[in-house]
Protein backbone atom coordinates (compact mmCIF):
# COMPACT_ATOMS: atom_id res chain seq x y z
CA UNK A 1 0.00 0.00 0.00
CA UNK A 2 1.25 3.14 -0.72
CA UNK A 3 2.59 5.52 2.10
CA UNK A 4 1.10 8.86 3.03
CA UNK A 5 2.21 11.84 4.17
CA UNK A 6 1.24 15.59 4.98
CA UNK A 7 3.71 18.52 5.19
CA UNK A 8 2.56 21.88 6.84
CA UNK A 9 3.90 25.37 5.60
CA UNK A 10 4.54 24.07 2.58
CA UNK A 11 3.98 27.09 0.82
CA UNK A 12 7.62 27.90 0.23
CA UNK A 13 10.76 27.27 1.90
CA UNK A 14 11.38 23.53 3.94
CA UNK A 15 8.24 22.50 3.39
CA UNK A 16 7.73 22.70 -0.54
CA UNK A 17 11.53 20.48 -0.35
CA UNK A 18 9.75 18.35 1.84
CA UNK A 19 6.84 17.85 -0.16
CA UNK A 20 8.75 17.51 -3.21
CA UNK A 21 11.13 15.07 -1.81
CA UNK A 22 8.49 12.82 -0.29
CA UNK A 23 6.71 12.64 -3.58
CA UNK A 24 10.04 11.55 -5.36
CA UNK A 25 10.37 8.81 -2.85
CA UNK A 26 6.83 7.25 -3.51
CA UNK A 27 4.78 9.24 -1.31
CA UNK A 28 1.18 9.90 -1.57
CA UNK A 29 1.96 13.89 -0.38
CA UNK A 30 -0.49 16.47 0.68
CA UNK A 31 1.23 19.73 0.88
CA UNK A 32 0.06 22.21 3.22
CA UNK A 33 -0.46 25.85 4.08
CA UNK A 34 -2.73 29.19 4.87
CA UNK A 35 -1.68 30.22 0.89
CA UNK A 36 -3.08 27.34 -1.32
CA UNK A 37 -1.97 29.69 -4.44
CA UNK A 38 1.63 29.39 -3.96
CA UNK A 39 1.40 25.71 -4.06
CA UNK A 40 0.68 25.73 -7.65
CA UNK A 41 3.91 24.07 -8.62
CA UNK A 42 3.44 21.66 -6.32
CA UNK A 43 -0.03 20.62 -7.45
CA UNK A 44 1.52 20.40 -11.17
CA UNK A 45 4.05 17.87 -9.99
CA UNK A 46 1.11 15.71 -8.60
CA UNK A 47 1.23 16.95 -4.78
CA UNK A 48 -2.21 16.95 -3.27
CA UNK A 49 -2.73 20.59 -2.29
CA UNK A 50 -4.62 21.58 0.88
CA UNK A 51 -5.84 24.94 2.80
CA UNK A 52 -4.60 24.58 6.21
CA UNK A 53 -3.92 27.30 9.24
CA UNK A 54 -2.52 25.24 12.04
CA UNK A 55 -4.19 27.88 14.80
CA UNK A 56 -7.82 27.34 13.63
CA UNK A 57 -9.59 24.26 14.66
CA UNK A 58 -12.15 23.92 12.02
CA UNK A 59 -9.00 24.60 9.18
CA UNK A 60 -7.39 21.36 10.86
CA UNK A 61 -9.77 19.32 11.52
CA UNK A 62 -10.77 19.46 8.24
CA UNK A 63 -7.71 18.66 6.77
CA UNK A 64 -7.11 15.13 8.38
CA UNK A 65 -9.99 14.30 8.18
CA UNK A 66 -9.97 14.97 4.01
CA UNK A 67 -7.09 13.21 3.97
CA UNK A 68 -8.25 10.22 5.70
CA UNK A 69 -11.22 10.45 3.81
CA UNK A 70 -9.53 9.71 0.16
CA UNK A 71 -6.49 7.77 0.83
CA UNK A 72 -7.54 5.94 4.64
CA UNK A 73 -4.25 6.09 6.50
CA UNK A 74 -1.03 8.51 7.24
CA UNK A 75 2.23 7.49 7.68
CA UNK A 76 3.85 10.50 8.06
CA UNK A 77 3.35 14.02 9.53
CA UNK A 78 5.88 16.71 8.77
CA UNK A 79 4.84 19.77 11.72
CA UNK A 80 7.02 22.30 9.62
CA UNK A 81 4.16 25.75 9.83
CA UNK A 82 5.93 28.04 11.53
CA UNK A 83 7.31 31.17 11.78
CA UNK A 84 10.31 33.56 13.77
CA UNK A 85 8.98 36.60 15.73
CA UNK A 86 12.58 38.81 16.73
CA UNK A 87 12.09 41.51 18.78
CA UNK A 88 13.18 42.68 22.24
CA UNK A 89 11.23 41.26 25.03
CA UNK A 90 11.05 44.61 26.58
CA UNK A 91 9.07 45.84 24.31
CA UNK A 92 7.20 43.24 22.25
CA UNK A 93 3.57 42.83 23.22
CA UNK A 94 2.56 39.77 25.01
CA UNK A 95 -0.10 39.04 22.18
CA UNK A 96 2.68 38.62 20.23
CA UNK A 97 4.42 36.48 22.14
CA UNK A 98 1.37 34.24 22.23
CA UNK A 99 0.48 34.18 18.60
CA UNK A 100 4.28 32.86 18.21
CA UNK A 101 3.51 29.77 20.57
CA UNK A 102 -0.10 29.26 18.94
CA UNK A 103 1.86 28.60 15.29
CA UNK A 104 5.40 26.99 16.73
CA UNK A 105 3.89 25.24 19.33
CA UNK A 106 -0.05 24.83 19.96
CA UNK A 107 -0.61 24.37 16.35
CA UNK A 108 1.85 21.46 15.72
CA UNK A 109 0.24 20.25 19.54
CA UNK A 110 -3.06 20.29 17.92
CA UNK A 111 -2.29 18.89 14.74
CA UNK A 112 -0.31 15.55 16.09
CA UNK A 113 -2.68 15.02 18.65
CA UNK A 114 -5.53 15.08 15.43
CA UNK A 115 -3.23 12.45 13.76
CA UNK A 116 -2.16 10.02 16.15
CA UNK A 117 -5.30 8.26 16.79
CA UNK A 118 -5.00 7.67 12.56
CA UNK A 119 -1.34 6.26 13.27
CA UNK A 120 -2.39 3.48 16.44
CA UNK A 121 -4.70 2.22 14.15
CA UNK A 122 -2.85 1.59 11.62
CA UNK A 123 -0.33 -0.01 13.54
CA UNK A 124 2.30 3.14 13.22
CA UNK A 125 3.76 6.06 11.73
CA UNK A 126 6.39 8.77 11.94
CA UNK A 127 5.93 12.05 13.55
CA UNK A 128 8.53 14.32 12.51
CA UNK A 129 8.68 17.86 13.83
CA UNK A 130 10.82 20.49 12.40
CA UNK A 131 12.09 22.35 15.41
CA UNK A 132 15.29 24.07 14.83
CA UNK A 133 18.87 24.58 16.08
CA UNK A 134 17.34 27.46 17.82
CA UNK A 135 15.66 24.91 20.24
CA UNK A 136 19.01 24.60 21.46
CA UNK A 137 20.19 27.83 21.86
CA UNK A 138 19.67 31.59 21.67
CA UNK A 139 20.25 34.66 19.69
CA UNK A 140 19.63 38.27 20.83
CA UNK A 141 16.14 39.53 20.07
CA UNK A 142 14.90 35.95 19.63
CA UNK A 143 13.31 35.62 23.00
CA UNK A 144 9.92 34.13 21.68
CA UNK A 145 10.57 32.29 18.88
CA UNK A 146 13.42 30.71 20.42
CA UNK A 147 11.09 29.73 23.92
CA UNK A 148 8.88 28.42 21.52
CA UNK A 149 11.26 25.85 19.95
CA UNK A 150 12.51 25.22 23.48
CA UNK A 151 8.92 23.90 23.93
CA UNK A 152 9.11 21.86 20.30
CA UNK A 153 11.73 20.04 21.84
CA UNK A 154 9.93 19.11 25.33
CA UNK A 155 6.96 17.99 23.64
CA UNK A 156 8.24 16.11 21.10
CA UNK A 157 10.63 14.64 24.11
CA UNK A 158 7.61 13.78 25.89
CA UNK A 159 5.81 12.12 22.77
CA UNK A 160 8.22 10.51 21.85
CA UNK A 161 8.20 7.92 25.06
CA UNK A 162 4.30 7.76 25.27
CA UNK A 163 3.76 7.20 21.57
CA UNK A 164 6.64 4.23 21.34
CA UNK A 165 4.72 1.45 22.57
CA UNK A 166 1.80 2.20 19.45
CA UNK A 167 4.97 1.97 16.68
CA UNK A 168 4.82 5.36 16.83
CA UNK A 169 8.09 7.34 16.08
CA UNK A 170 8.74 11.07 17.16
CA UNK A 171 11.59 12.90 15.04
CA UNK A 172 13.20 16.36 15.81
CA UNK A 173 14.63 17.63 12.93
CA UNK A 174 16.89 20.84 14.05
CA UNK A 175 17.77 22.69 10.98
CA UNK A 176 20.71 25.56 10.78
CA UNK A 177 20.84 28.28 8.71
CA UNK A 178 18.86 28.31 5.73
CA UNK A 179 18.09 30.28 2.82
CA UNK A 180 14.35 30.86 2.91
CA UNK A 181 12.17 33.62 3.20
CA UNK A 182 12.28 33.13 7.02
CA UNK A 183 15.08 35.63 7.64
CA UNK A 184 13.67 38.36 5.77
CA UNK A 185 10.68 38.38 7.56
CA UNK A 186 12.04 37.97 10.79
CA UNK A 187 14.48 40.92 9.54
CA UNK A 188 11.47 43.10 8.49
CA UNK A 189 9.40 42.86 12.50
CA UNK A 190 12.34 43.49 14.41
CA UNK A 191 13.49 46.85 12.53
CA UNK A 192 9.21 47.71 12.87
CA UNK A 193 9.18 46.41 16.27
CA UNK A 194 12.20 48.11 17.92
CA UNK A 195 11.80 51.70 16.07
CA UNK A 196 12.13 54.62 18.06
CA UNK A 197 13.18 52.51 21.05
CA UNK A 198 17.15 52.32 23.06
CA UNK A 199 17.19 48.80 20.93
CA UNK A 200 16.73 50.41 17.62
CA UNK A 201 20.83 49.45 17.33
CA UNK A 202 21.17 46.42 17.99
CA UNK A 203 17.67 45.27 16.50
CA UNK A 204 19.28 46.43 13.06
CA UNK A 205 22.50 44.97 13.43
CA UNK A 206 20.45 41.74 13.99
CA UNK A 207 18.00 42.45 11.48
CA UNK A 208 21.21 42.65 8.53
CA UNK A 209 22.22 39.37 9.76
CA UNK A 210 18.83 37.69 9.61
CA UNK A 211 18.31 39.43 6.11
CA UNK A 212 21.42 37.98 4.68
CA UNK A 213 20.74 34.72 5.65
CA UNK A 214 17.64 35.14 2.79
CA UNK A 215 20.21 35.98 0.18
CA UNK A 216 19.91 33.51 -2.96
CA UNK A 217 23.72 34.15 -3.33
CA UNK A 218 24.70 34.02 0.31
CA UNK A 219 27.45 31.61 1.45
CA UNK A 220 26.11 31.94 5.35
CA UNK A 221 23.31 29.62 4.93
CA UNK A 222 22.26 25.83 3.33
CA UNK A 223 19.65 25.53 0.23
CA UNK A 224 16.24 24.43 1.64
CA UNK A 225 16.11 21.27 -0.54
CA UNK A 226 19.25 19.90 2.26
CA UNK A 227 16.49 19.83 4.82
CA UNK A 228 13.64 18.49 2.46
CA UNK A 229 16.22 15.29 1.47
CA UNK A 230 16.57 14.47 5.29
CA UNK A 231 13.32 14.37 6.13
CA UNK A 232 12.33 12.30 3.45
CA UNK A 233 15.16 10.24 4.55
CA UNK A 234 13.65 10.13 7.94
CA UNK A 235 10.32 8.87 6.58
CA UNK A 236 12.00 6.02 4.93
CA UNK A 237 14.12 4.81 7.94
CA UNK A 238 12.85 1.96 10.13
CA UNK A 239 14.52 3.01 12.99
CA UNK A 240 15.35 6.62 12.50
CA UNK A 241 17.42 8.81 15.07
CA UNK A 242 15.87 10.95 17.84
CA UNK A 243 17.53 13.69 16.54
CA UNK A 244 18.58 15.15 12.97
CA UNK A 245 21.14 18.02 12.43
CA UNK A 246 20.63 19.69 9.07
CA UNK A 247 21.91 22.81 7.37
CA UNK A 248 25.24 25.02 7.74
CA UNK A 249 26.08 25.63 11.42
CA UNK A 250 23.71 23.56 13.10
CA UNK A 251 26.11 20.83 14.60
CA UNK A 252 28.99 23.26 15.51
CA UNK A 253 26.79 26.05 17.14
CA UNK A 254 24.80 23.03 19.67
CA UNK A 255 28.09 21.65 20.35
CA UNK A 256 29.86 25.14 21.43
CA UNK A 257 26.85 25.79 23.28
CA UNK A 258 27.16 22.02 25.33
CA UNK A 259 30.63 23.02 25.40
CA UNK A 260 31.00 26.61 26.55
CA UNK A 261 29.91 28.54 29.64
CA UNK A 262 27.61 30.76 29.44
CA UNK A 263 28.62 34.15 29.44
CA UNK A 264 31.82 32.66 26.87
CA UNK A 265 28.72 31.66 24.68
CA UNK A 266 26.83 34.94 24.74
CA UNK A 267 30.43 36.57 23.72
CA UNK A 268 30.35 34.96 20.78
CA UNK A 269 26.74 34.83 20.03
CA UNK A 270 27.07 38.56 20.45
CA UNK A 271 30.23 39.15 18.27
CA UNK A 272 28.42 36.83 15.61
CA UNK A 273 25.66 39.20 15.47
CA UNK A 274 27.38 42.17 15.31
CA UNK A 275 26.09 43.61 18.66
CA UNK A 276 29.08 42.67 21.12
CA UNK A 277 30.78 46.58 20.75
CA UNK A 278 26.91 48.45 21.27
CA UNK A 279 26.37 50.70 24.40
CA UNK A 280 23.64 51.42 26.29
CA UNK A 281 22.26 55.06 25.75
CA UNK A 282 22.88 57.98 28.04
CA UNK A 283 20.10 57.89 31.00
CA UNK A 284 18.45 61.43 30.21
CA UNK A 285 19.79 64.48 32.86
Amino acid sequence: MQRVALVTGASSGIGAAAARRLKDAGFVVYAAARRVEQMSSLKDAGIEVLCLDVTDETSVSTAVKTIVDRSARLDVLVNNAGYGSYGVIETTPLGEGRNQFEVNLFGLARLTQLVLPVMREQGGGTVINVSSMGGKLVAPLGGWYHASKYGVEAFSDALRMETAPFGIRVVIVEPGSIRTQWGTIAAEHVRGSTRSTPYEDMAEQVAKNLATSAEPTTRTASDPDVVGRAIARIAQTRRPRTRYRVGLGATPMVFLRWLLPDRAFDSLVRRAFGVHRLTAPPRPA
